[in-house]
């Protein structure tokens, strides 16, 4: 498995503590207070997780406290205080909060991302940016000041709901530009092209999104890409780090995983589209370290942290 360690801290020195205050002040007095600024959300936890399987849609998330370690196929990610991650595709990810405590907890600031906004800024920016092959869908590194510091300020209307009503859309255009143009950007660039790969796959993991429970045909699937089936195959592999087959094999066991809190492994396993409850017991412990019939943290609803509150 390859690891991307985040490297925040060496590379550049950035002042987190505004940020910090802010969430940690509104997740404990005021959480309703979010709902001023549209996508935006906290993940506070005092606690190390145990494994969390979820589905990351399009999103960025900043570390403020604490640790984590995120991953989807051979790709690993060990984030810390001033790292960010983006994720611009639908993803079925495996985490761990590794680093957490009430004394200090584990703290992310989470802003879901509109790629109807991203593609919106194409006739500004398409002359400035090339796509790049070697883009992935998860993409971590440290936090750029550059989209850092409007999201302080988007942050900061939540303390006055006529400036978040007025000011809110064109701060949040403003992140979304600095996103693209970032490192951590790649895949959103590519993304600005129609009919580029990543959006070719995009239009496919929709349709796998949409059917996850039903027979899987790669052939299909190449088809509603506009790809011959071995192009799809690679391409979908690149972008996603992970096979169409995989992937929608994830989809159901994460979808199963927060059945078991109210469902038999049989019920879970029929529910998701598997024929065999031995099959699905075997791969579900082969992606979870334990059999489904074992594994006591079942109820996952709160730990889709990609989704804001």
């Amino acid at each position: 498995m390859r690891s991307l360690i985040g490297t925040a801290g060496m590379e550049q020195h950035i002042d987190l503590s505004r940020l910090t205050d802010l969430c940690n002040h509104y997740s404990v007095t005021a959480p309703e207070a979010f709902k001023l600024l549209p996508g935006l959300s906290i993940l506070r936890r005092e606690a190390e997780s145990d494994i969390e399987a979820v589905i990351y849609e399009p999103v960025v998330c900043l570390i403020l406290q604490g640790s984590k370690v995120t991953s989807i196929g051979n790709q690993s990610v060990n984030l810390h205080p001033g790292d960010a991650l983006l994720v611009s595709h639908d993803l079925p990810v495996v985490s761990r909060i590794t680093g957490a405590s009430v004394e200090e907890p584990y703290l992310a600031a989470i802003l879901s991302l509109d790629l109807g906004l991203v593609r919106s800024l194409y006739d500004q920016v398409a002359d400035a940016l090339a796509p790049d092959d070697d883009a992935r869908s998860l993409s971590a590194g440290p936090a750029d000041p550059a989209w850092l510091a409007p999201l302080v300020r988007y942050f900061e209307l939540i303390e006055n709901p006529l400036d978040a009503k007025v000011l809110g859309p064109s701060i949040r255009r403003e992140i979304h530009y600095r996103l693209l143009l970032s490192p951590i950007g790649k895949m959103l660039r590519n993304l600005l092209v129609a009919d580029s790969h990543a959006s070719r796959v995009a239009k496919a993991i929709r349709k796998v999104r949409a059917e996850y429970r039903s027979p899987l045909s790669v052939a299909d699937l190449a088809k509603t890409a506009g790809m011959s089936a071995s192009s799809f195959h690679e391409h979908f592999k690149s972008v996603t780090g992970t096979t169409p087959l995989q992937y929608q094999k994830d989809l159901r066991l994460i979808e199963a995983k927060v059945l078991l809190a109210d469902h038999t492994v049989s019920e879970a396993a029929y529910a998701v589209g598997y024929e065999s409850p031995t099959h699905f017991s075997r791969d579900y412990s082969r992606k979870f370290g334990l059999p489904p019939s074992r594994d006591a943290s079942v109820a996952f609803s709160a730990s889709r942290d990609a989704i804001p509150a």
